[in-house]
């Protein structure tokens, strides 16, 4: 054979069996005497089924090096796709079940009017009278010359000018201020009552710390301001179904006249509420008036997001937020812009009196009562201060509680109909505002976080008072310092804060739930630099005592 065509044995190789010589010769598959049913079955199925039963199949996964390799691996996935399946809940939960974003019907109707036409009065088909009140503090007239000062005008129209009455009160306003306010009254619509003066805090009750000094208590200069606001409703000469407070915060107008009409209607249409309260965001997601809220039991709230209120007690409050409902029901809330029920706040006797509304240089907080349950004995209802040192509230959360005992004749009644409506949201800036509509979508997944959290904190506070029933005689233990003087010194040392425990006798009051142990202040001769308010705390025994 030539040369040329030899091959190094090297070079050739062995081909291949095809899987057809096994068929065509049968005797040469291996036969096994341990073969399972199961592998059996396996066999006879289509599409590699029989792989299931072969152990070779995933022996590797199952290596002790394999083994270790997949579970880290694991580990790292399930981290990284934690982001991923965050935001795909968030998608879906705020594309298909979103909260508080598709309104009742009748508020729907009451927007379509509102957008529809521009007849005055269109969104208040009832015609009911409405006072607004507004005291407020705008440095260079930024509220009144801005969104705000849009806002109400804006909102007037909507309710009928014939059917509004406006009352803004304005402390100690720089001269910006005063233009703009004057600029303001020129564009208003209905009968008004525009007041600014530089307020004599010296004319102010003070509260005398146990060390001799005396300060201005905060809440009596918020209750003396906003009842200043309310003073024009007993000469207006009108009877109005409804009070409509609002402070300095960006509002949508269709959604303050929503919250008046719109809030629990009844059978007839009508709004049916002693209080109703917006909710008020700090930032897109940071309710912020916790200090005046109070859950249907008296607590304080929990974490400020959604749903905002705690699990304690009954948990009514919490569950009707997550149900959605316009009607929340608590034992307090303000949110920055709260609708009343008109009637307790007017002096009826006053209704046709034509004599013009009283100095403003007099205090319109009425003075403290002998017994701190008089001042429910008779309307009108105003905003008032505790009296007692060292046990602080919001004047917006005692005016819930006064109304709630006036129209229920109890202090902590199951459903006193005060409502909070997160359908109505306001906010502290235009860019919060903006992102209302987008930041409420997905707050069904924070409820069970907001759960956890709560826990984790201890919240809610615990609040000594927070289920008495006012008129009842209370013993309870006051440390009563030696030497009150030294003990409040900044550099008091233990022997200055000697002392002992005495028991005192207290009548206790409407508004229990409200308070705490501190007090807040007023610095009413801030210099540069300094902090207009401050936060003093109860005094407390030293350690061991």
């Amino acid at each position: 054979m030539s040369s040329r065509f030899s091959r190094p044995a090297h070079e050739y190789e062995l081909l291949p069996r095809a899987s057809l010589e096994a068929e065509d010769f049968p005797e040469l598959q291996r036969h096994t005497s341990n073969s399972s049913w199961l592998s059996r079955v396996a066999e006879s199925l289509p599409f590699g089924v029989k792989q299931i039963s072969n152990p070779s199949t995933y022996a590797h996964y199952i290596t002790p090096r394999r083994k270790k390799r997949s579970i880290i691996r694991l580990i790292i996935y399930s981290v990284v796709s934690i982001p991923y399946i965050l935001l795909s809940l968030v998608l879906i939960v705020g594309a298909f079940f979103p909260s508080y974003t598709y309104r009742p019907a009748h508020y729907s109707e009451l927007r379509q009017r509102s957008l529809e036409s521009a007849v005055p009065g269109r969104a208040n088909i009832h015609n009911e009278k409405v006072f607004i009140a507004a005291s407020l503090y705008e440095p260079n007239g930024t509220l009144t010359s801005g969104a705000w000062g849009q806002s109400v005008l804006d909102l007037v129209d909507l309710l009928g000018p014939e059917n509004v009455y406006l009352s803004i009160y304005e402390n100690s306003p720089d001269a910006g201020t005063v233009a703009s306010l004057d600029r303001f009254r020129q564009r208003v619509t209905c009968n008004s009552s525009i007041v600014y003066e530089d307020l004599d805090l010296a004319t102010l009750p003070r509260i005398t710390l146990p060390n001799g000094e005396t300060r201005l208590r905060r809440i009596a200069f918020l209750a003396e301001v906003r009842n200043r606001a309310l003073t024009p409703i007993d000469t207006a000469g009108v009877a109005f179904d409804r009070i409509l407070y609002i402070n300095d915060v960006n509002f949508d107008p269709i959604d303050a006249a929503q919250l008046l009409l719109s809030t629990n209607v009844d059978a007839s249409g009508r709004a049916n509420y002693g209080a109703a309260c917006a909710v008020d965001f700090i930032n897109p997601f940071k309710f912020y008036d916790r200090f005046a809220t109070r859950d249907i039991d008296g607590y304080n709230m929990g974490i400020p997001f959604y749903p905002w209120f705690t699990s304690a007690g009954s948990a009514t409050s919490r569950s009707d937020v997550i149900a959605g409902t316009d009607a929340v029901r608590v034992r307090s809330c303000w949110g920055g812009m709260a609708a009343f029920e008109a009637k307790w706040f007017q002096d009826f006797t006053k209704l046709n009196d034509p004599s013009p509304p009283p100095n403003n240089t007099q205090l319109a907080t009425p003075p403290a009562p002998t017994d701190p349950n008089e001042v429910l004995a008779k309307t009108p209802l105003r905003f008032r201060v505790e009296q007692e040192n060292f046990w602080e509230a919001s004047e917006c959360c005692l005016i819930n509680a006064d109304l709630t005992y006036l129209r229920t004749g109890h202090a902590l009644p199951a459903d006193a109909g005060i409502y909070m409506n997160p359908y109505i949201r306001v906010a502290y800036s235009p860019t919060v505002l903006s992102w209302l509509s987008l930041t409420r979508r997905p707050e069904r997944l924070y409820s069970l976080v907001h759960d956890i959290l709560n826990h984790a904190v201890n919240f809610p506070n615990y609040n000594p008072r927070q289920g008495e029933e006012p008129g009842k005689k209370i013993r309870e233990g006051v440390w009563k310092y030696d030497d009150p003087a030294r003990a409040f010194l900044p550099n008091a040392t233990v022997a200055d804060r000697q002392g002992q425990w005495v028991d005192e006798e207290r009548v206790s009051h409407v508004g229990g739930f409200c308070g705490g142990r501190f007090l807040l202040v007023m610095n009413d001769d801030a210099k540069e630099g300094e902090s207009k308010w401050g936060k003093i705390l109860a005094p407390s025994p030293p350690p061991g005592s």
